[in-house]
């Protein structure tokens, strides 16, 4: 079965929150946002305390427990050793800022059975915002949401403390593939490669897409009733022979504070753009399409490792 056949129902959320003063927040918000969101999504669910979640007997019916910490099933065939799967969100925030100073907006991007949770995220996040965000403690007002279709087309389903029934789930259709495109990272992209984090000279395509094949199988294993079926090997070691035509990538060096580990974590990684020609490569093309709402790496709850496709023309020599 291809990913096109069990493709990962998406939804899309947009969060508008009310702000009375500029927005105090890093470039990178979305350590602040989960940390806050995680916090008061458990003060709202959490009904035995002070038992640390993989302790507790309610861990796999519990909302916080299943969206934030995310426990493998007992009888999971894959991530038998982690503590961990792949949460069922992103948050990700605006490319462009709003020119509209008293609103800010959040996008919570929702993986397949995470849809059921929403009415929690939807209290967690208001709940945070009212608390406030960052070091500065700045109030968000949660004024609207709207539910933000494949095509970019909204409608509001949150107003005034009322949820609209949601419609069924759209599947994404993958457009038809572009000759060349252009992949840029908003967002620090951190990776792995032999224990090593990739920079900018030793950043490729094999470890990118080998990264990326790995997060959606994952999500699909573990938030779909259909996982992921394709040939990984292929993929994985065809990938390794794909060069990108041009790198302009730089690395971008940032820390942010781990309130549950109580230690500075530094979480610096890649941003910029990659040109990638794409004949040849039409067995890619679904998943790097997808990973623009999955994200990819290393912090993808928080934000990190987003990314945008763009079709392009490649530089003439």
């Amino acid at each position: 079965m291809s990913i096109i056949d069990s493709i990962i129902p998406i939804n899309t959320y947009r969060f508008y929150f009310g702000v009375d003063n500029p927005v105090k927040l890093p470039k990178f918000a979305g350590s602040a946002w989960r940390g806050a969101f995680g916090h008061a999504l458990k003060k709202t669910v959490c009904v035995v305390r002070n038992t640390p979640c993989n302790e507790c007997m309610l861990k796999n019916a519990c909302a916080y427990s299943t969206v934030f910490e995310t426990p493998p099933p007992a009888n999971t065939e894959k991530m038998r050793k982690y503590t961990a799967a792949p949460h069922p969100f992103v948050l990700q925030f605006p490319i462009t800022l709003s020119t509209d100073n008293s609103i800010y907006t959040l996008d919570v991007i929702l993986f397949g059975h995470g849809q059921r949770f929403f009415p929690y995220i939807i209290h967690a996040l208001k709940t945070a915002g009212l608390d406030g965000i960052g070091g500065h403690q700045q109030v968000f007002d949660l004024q609207k949401i709207d539910a933000i279709n494949h095509q970019g087309h909204s409608e509001t389903v949150y107003q005034n403390g009322e949820l609209t029934p949601l419609r069924p789930i759209e599947l994404m259709s993958i457009p038809i593939m572009p000759k060349h495109i252009e992949i840029t990272f908003h967002t620090p992209l951190r990776i792995k490669q032999d224990n090593k984090n990739l920079a900018t000279r030793q950043f490729n395509f094999g470890a990118f897409f080998g990264t990326l094949l790995r997060r959606i199988s994952m999500i699909s294993y573990f938030h779909t009733d259909t996982p992921l079926e394709t040939d990984f090997a292929a993929l994985t070691t065809k990938a390794r022979t794909v060069q990108f035509s041009s790198q302009q990538l730089k690395w971008f060096d940032w820390t942010r504070y781990s309130s549950r580990q109580q230690t500075e974590m530094n979480m610096g990684g890649l941003i910029g753009n990659v040109l990638l020609d794409m004949e040849g490569l039409d067995e890619f093309w679904p998943y790097l399409w997808l990973g623009q709402w999955t994200h990819v790496g290393k912090g993808t709850s928080m934000g990190m490792g987003a990314y945008t496709i763009e079709s392009t023309s490649l530089p003439t020599s």
